[in-house]
């Protein structure tokens, strides 16, 4: 028996499940309508579309490595129980091998495990976050992974260039608790530090502080914003006497990606 794309709409809409499960439940019961969404409702799928509306605040970040490549992926859950999961870290861990071995857009090659994994473990599951970082020759590429729990949450790779391993997995230790957003004061766009000043001088306006004292005060407060967001700016980690440029002396830090659930 043939169906339409008006009888996959109104299966899903029946059923509540997503659009694509509703094509193969009528493909996999010749059309008829009444069989597939019984097929659905015996798969656990026929709820699945009302679990996107659950807030996924949970989940998993896997790394992997593979030479002058490293990835970081992001996958999100419900619940830290479902996160902890072996399955649903093994999905993870081979979502971040598949990004290694060919570029970040090959996750979607894993379309259907991932929706086999909202059925099994009966939450909303989805991506989060995906880098990933291709060294040059040459160059070193650092990694941290934080777990908690039996789970990695927060994930860093950084490419260093005339530096060592150990330097390389120092700095990565620091941005993952450090947080930075930029690497250099020159990837702070004009647009965030002049909004930035601004909101600075509204604070400082409002502390009743002299105004002929507020474009100095505001100016020495955009320096600590600097030292807050920028890499090289920040205070390192181990020893606060230093910024990260004084920690790395002469090597430089080409790039660097964070992942962290929440």
């Amino acid at each position: 028996m043939s169906f339409t794309a008006q009888d996959v709409k109104a299966l899903r809409d029946s059923s509540g499940a997503g659009m694509m499960d509703c094509k193969k439940a009528l493909q996999e019961n010749d059309g008829d309508t009444e069989a597939a969404r019984t097929w659905l409702r015996e798969k656990g799928l026929a709820a699945s579309a009302n679990r996107e509306d659950r807030d996924a605040s949970q989940g998993v970040v896997a790394i992997h490595l593979d030479g002058n490549v490293g990835a970081i992926v992001e996958l999100k859950s419900e619940t830290d129980f479902v996160a902890s999961s072996d399955q649903f870290k093994a999905e993870a861990q081979a979502l971040a091998e598949i990004v290694v071995a060919n570029d970040v857009s090959a996750v979607a090659e894993r379309s259907t495990e991932l929706e086999e994994l909202k059925v099994t473990l009966k939450e909303n599951i989805g991506l989060g976050d995906v880098k990933r970082v291709e060294a040059a020759v040459g160059n070193e590429l650092g990694h941290y992974q934080h777990s908690q729990g039996g789970r990695g949450v927060n994930a860093v790779l950084v490419e260093l260039a005339g530096g060592s391993a150990e330097l390389a997995h120092d700095v990565a230790v620091h941005i993952a608790f450090a947080r930075p957003t930029y690497l250099t004061r020159d990837d702070v766009s004009d647009d965030v530090i002049a909004a930035e000043r601004a909101t600075l001088e509204t604070i400082t306006r409002n502390e009743g502080k002299p105004e002929q004292a507020i474009e100095k005060i505001v100016e020495g407060r955009i320096q600590g914003f600097f030292k807050d967001v920028v890499l090289m700016d920040q205070p390192y980690a181990k020893d606060d006497k230093q910024s990260v440029s004084q920690f790395i002396g002469s090597a430089t830090i080409v790039s660097f990606a964070q992942v962290e659930i929440g």
